[in-house]
């Protein structure tokens, strides 16, 4: 695990220092401070910051082949490096050391670009081919590794973490209006966006390719499309289960401890009871909660990830925090690059730090929900087949003008029922890809003329991916515009900046290919029956989990940032936007900020993720527009704001 950088020549004569490259590597620091590389060649530099993890004491990067002629730098982990590793000696490869990030410079001598289909695992690479001077870039099949880029007429700069990027000479942050308007539609910036002018992220299963001045992007995979009928939910219970077990056991390949994220949901039981299946020793489990009053108690899942400690002897700790979160967003968000409007990262930050106490590796629960059917929103066309039985004039002179007055608070059981209840009728008589952008969005297309100055016109990434699924089937299109947009750009981005922040690797068995490409196959049914989410994931883990945590109502794993707004946050809302600051800023109408803000207040509408959308903005603005330190900005803050 480390953060990769580097940089190369695509016109003129210009030659790179190694001095550029460590002070792109300064700037991720946090991803790997264990070690630093550099390799310098004609017209090309790529670099890296290692946290070690595989072959301690031989795996320093940048790795070259016998001659010299091709160079690798590699974050993340090739999980099936082994197997792999005994391949390419069979065929008269020799290895340098036992790492699995020389792998990847093997196999493409070996197999040439077909390479990256013989990887399995995380991974974010550069290599660089000298005699064809040629440097591929990729990035691993789900997205979990990140990779941003900046290109002009002479270079083309790249780094796991966009702030690398901006330690070049003649690159400058600014806002580009196409991916701010994504942000506040999605709460986060999609690739090939990203919120800063000129740097663009790599799009999931894809890989740049520069040579002879030209750059490409190419994608190498893609979910299977069609679905699998043949096997009963017998047979497809039986292999879900074997198929994640087999995913856990290779992602415990370390030479360091690791742990693993336990909040008692069925996600991260299954993961330790797995883990504790296949090590010799008590598998290290880290939980947290929140203090508080009755919103902080809605996230403290404390309890169950007890019953399964309890279960499988784990070796468990657990953290209650009252977090000063006005004090810890601007140290957040720039690890996080680009805003994003996903309270989860807070949590994932603080039992990262918690964690890394004690183990470099931790093994996470994400992608279960996108994989196997778990949010709520899946259950809205379920719903919505006998909602539309209700005669057309009810549901929208009477049912909907009733749902629009009804008040709005997600903390509170009663309110936030009544919120889910609105949610679920204002969107009922909608297309079905209006339906989903309710489901998912933050800002609509209405709100968002009323909020903003500049609207760009053209496709999102919601559209985009849309185009590339068969809508006769809602569910499995969620499914697979969600592995596209959501997945890797909000909960994967800020999972990988959260761990990397506190210096741990996280790694995510549910999205091992070949579960992911199982799943992909397997029709929705099997995946939500009736009202019941996580259907198959329910009868494969049967025997493994109690029924108590397998029938839990779900929760998510964030914060109670809506009562946090109203509350503890709400001095830093009023400072951050007050109408002279917005005005200021010049993207936004005062006004309609201060209603958004109003509604929230009073219960009318739920604007948390609007409000959270627009404050991690403004802090995220004055981090890298105004470029004001994470420390300043916090004792500005401490300064400004009373505790």
């Amino acid at each position: 695990m480390c953060g990769i950088h580097g940089i190369v020549r695509l016109s003129g004569e210009a030659q790179f220092e190694r001095a550029l490259l460590s002070k792109m590597g300064h700037e991720t620091v946090h991803r790997g401070p264990d070690d630093e590389g550099i390799w310098v060649g004609d017209g090309v530099a790529i670099g890296m910051r290692r946290l070690s993890i595989i072959d301690l004491s031989g795996g320093h990067q940048p790795i070259s082949n016998h001659n010299d002629t091709l160079w690798v730098v590699c974050n993340g982990e090739i999980y099936n490096f082994r197997e792999e590793r005994e391949k390419l000696l069979q065929k008269g490869h020799h290895f340098k050391t036992k790492s699995d990030s020389e792998v990847v410079l093997h196999a493409y001598a070996e197999y040439g670009d077909e390479f990256i289909h013989h990887l399995d695992g995380m991974f974010g690479f550069a290599l660089y081919d000298v005699k064809r001077r040629r440097l591929l870039v990729g990035r691993d099949h789900l997205g979990i590794k990140p990779i941003y880029y900046y290109q002009d007429r002479e270079r083309l700069v790249f780094a796991s973490e966009a702030k690398a990027i901006l330690a070049v000479p003649g690159i400058t942050p600014a806002i580009d209006p196409v991916g701010l308007a994504e942000y506040l539609r999605l709460g986060y910036a999609p690739a090939p966006q990203s919120i800063m002018a000129g740097i663009q992220k790599l799009p999931v299963a894809s890989m740049l390719v520069i040579e002879g001045g030209r750059v490409d992007v190419r994608r190498y995979w893609r979910m299977p499309k069609g679905q699998d009928d043949s096997k009963t939910e017998t047979e497809w219970a039986r292999d879900v289960k074997s198929e994640l077990e087999r995913a856990v056991v290779s992602q415990l390949v370390a030479d360091v401890p690791l742990g693993a994220f336990l909040s008692g949901g069925i996600d991260s039981s299954a993961i330790v009871a797995f883990m504790a299946k296949n090590l010799k020793e008590p598998v290290k489990t880290y939980s947290i909660g929140f203090e508080g009053g009755e919103a902080e108690a809605l996230y403290n899942e404390l309890p169950y990830a007890k019953t399964i400690a309890s279960l499988y002897r784990t070796h468990h700790k657990e953290i209650l925090v009252r977090p000063d979160v006005a004090t810890l967003l601007p140290k957040l968000l720039w690890h996080l690059d680009e805003p994003v409007g996903d309270s989860a990262f807070i949590t994932t930050f603080l039992v990262s730090e918690f964690a890394r106490k004690d183990v470099k590796v931790i093994l996470s629960g994400v992608g279960g929900d996108e994989l196997f059917g778990g949010y709520r929103r899946y259950l809205g066309e379920f719903y919505g087949q006998f909602y539309q039985k209700v005669p057309g004039l009810l549901r929208t002179q009477v049912i909907s003008r009733i749902a629009q007055r009804l008040p709005a608070d997600r903390h509170h059981p009663l309110l936030n029922l009544s919120r889910l209840a609105r949610s679920f009728v204002l969107s009922s008589e909608l297309p079905f890809e209006a339906r989903y952008r309710r489901y998912v969005g933050a800002f609509s297309d209405e709100q968002l003329e009323q909020l903003a100055y500049q609207v760009p016109p053209g496709e999102d990434a919601i559209a985009r991916a849309f185009h590339s699924v068969d809508r006769s089937d809602p569910l499995r299109a969620m499914f697979e515009v969600d592995a596209e947009t959501q997945l890797p750009d909000d909960l994967l981005m800020l999972t990988d900046k959260m761990t990397m922040a506190a210096s741990l690797e996280c790694r995510v068995p549910f999205l091992d290919r070949g579960l992911v490409e199982l799943a992909a196959k397997m029709p929705g049914r099997f995946k939500i029956r009736g009202r019941t989410l996580k259907h198959i994931l329910k009868v494969a883990l049967a025997d493994v989990l109690p029924h108590d945590i397998l029938h839990r109502k779900k929760r998510g794993f964030g914060a109670p940032m809506g009562a946090w707004i109203k509350h503890q946050l709400a001095p830093l809302i009023d400072r951050m936007l007050a109408p002279e600051v917005i005005k200021k800023r010049g993207l936004f109408r005062p006004a309609a900020v201060a209603e958004t803000l109003a509604l929230h207040r009073a219960n009318k509408e739920d604007h948390t993720d609007h409000l959270l959308a627009l404050l991690n903005l403004e802090i995220w603005c004055r981090l890298y527009l105004d470029r004001q330190t994470p420390s300043d900005l916090t004792e500005q803050i401490k300064a400004e704001i009373p505790s």
